[in-house]
């Protein structure tokens, strides 16, 4: 497959921001008496169900299907737990901390993006990355406010923050690298499977589903689905073959200035000068992450 890192870059970043929207909501549905149990599986499902329909609507050609090894179909499920495993975690996260610290902790995935790629190429971080790495964990603390926090942090809300990270990097991974010759609409769909599978067995073995509340489904998992389950698979499975982990992740840090905003618009939390100058750097660094693609493409226009 012929790289374009440009519209790689373009697809990943859509794909954050579709997941920035995600944490503000699900305060707005705690806030309605739902629970993550009832959130996270309305997304999924309703996201799986939609997918499904694409697949059967986009479906390819008969050769293309039989040449679909068994054992891709099952790497892309057990990669797709990651998925789901990054909802549940981010979900209780946020409902033991604030969004703003709860994202903070998601995008310790920039850093881990990048120590994962080193491993797996075995290949030290270019200088250009690391710098990126640096200017965007500065822009994260500053854009959330944390350094101006004076609230006390509930240790449980970081232990689940910080897995959010760790599940939501191997949910880049698993987009960019498992099967990758599979169409999109595919992949998306067993990721969802996956994801879906392992909701279900967690919440399944607990109480959860007791007097489960499908008011959730409406207009709640409608809107989480789309811009958690939906979008985002379709767009990473497309995009970060182009970028690569490394890249994909710092780029997916747009998710913070959007979710940022969307803390703004819809909790009505501040956003001050400091927050602001956070935002910028974080687009800085993307935008030295992209410096050579840049000019590739224009010398390809000229």
């Amino acid at each position: 497959m012929e790289k374009n890192v440009l519209k790689g870059a373009l697809l990943v970043g859509l794909g954050a921001s579709s997941y920035g929207a995600l944490a503000t909501v699900v305060k707005l549905a705690y806030a309605k008496g739902f629970t993550t149990a009832q959130v996270s599986t309305a997304q999924f499902s309703i996201g799986l169900t939609v997918m499904l329909m694409l697949q059967l609507l986009f479906k390819t050609t008969a050769k293309t299907q039989e040449s679909t090894p068994r054992y891709s179909i099952l790497k892309l499920m057990i990669g797709g737990t990651s998925l789901g495993l990054t909802s549940i975690f981010y979900y209780f996260s946020v409902k033991y901390i604030p969004v703003s610290v709860g994202i903070v902790l998601l995008m310790q995935s920039v850093w881990m993006g990048i120590l994962l790629e080193a491993i797996l190429d075995k290949k030290f971080p270019s200088t250009r990355k690391i710098v990126a790495t640096v200017i965007v964990l500065i822009g994260t603390a500053l854009a959330t406010n944390i350094l101006s926090s004076t609230h006390e942090l509930n240790w449980e809300g970081i232990a689940w923050g910080f897995a959010a990270g760790l599940s939501y990097t191997i949910s880049l991974y698993s987009s960019n690298s498992i099967a990758a010759h599979l169409p999109s609409i595919k992949r998306s769909l067993w990721l969802l499977v996956g994801g879906l599978i392992i909701i279900v067995l967690i919440f399944g073995t607990t109480s959860s589903y007791e007097n489960f509340n499908f008011g959730i489904y409406w207009p709640w998992g409608v809107f989480l689905a789309l811009f958690g389950t939906i979008l985002p698979p379709l767009l990473f499975t497309s995009g970060m073959p182009h970028t690569g982990i490394g890249l994909g992740t710092i780029i997916a840090s747009v998710e913070l200035p959007v979710s940022v905003m969307f803390a703004y618009i819809l909790l009505k939390e501040p956003v001050n000068l400091v927050q602001w100058i956070g935002i910028i750097l974080i687009i800085a660094a993307i935008v030295l992450m992209n410096v050579n693609s840049l000019k590739a493409n224009k010398q390809v226009v000229q």
